[in-house]
């Protein structure tokens, strides 16, 4: 990880067309704007990872959502056969 100083006004640029700029610095937080083509996308980390988090419980459902559905469909978990 390549690790830079900056001050507020001051800006780094990524390859050709994405330019990130500190816009301000108050105590521990830092404002930054990114200049980039509206074809990138750019996500919060913090987001992407709950979005993941929120994407694996829907993939996954209970076991009570599981039992709930069988039973809705008139099937028993145990004694279903093929």
């Amino acid at each position: 990880m390549l690790v830079l100083s900056r001050r507020a006004g001051e800006s780094v640029v990524l390859g050709e067309d994405i330019t990130v700029t500190v816009l301000e610095v108050r105590g521990d937080v830092v404002r930054i704007g990114i200049d980039a083509p509206r074809s990138l996308r750019v996500h919060r980390a913090e987001l992407l990872a709950q979005l993941e988090e929120s994407n694996r419980q829907a993939a996954s459902p209970s076991a009570d959502l599981v039992a709930q559905l069988s039973k809705a469909l008139g099937r028993d978990r145990d004694t279903d056969s093929d």
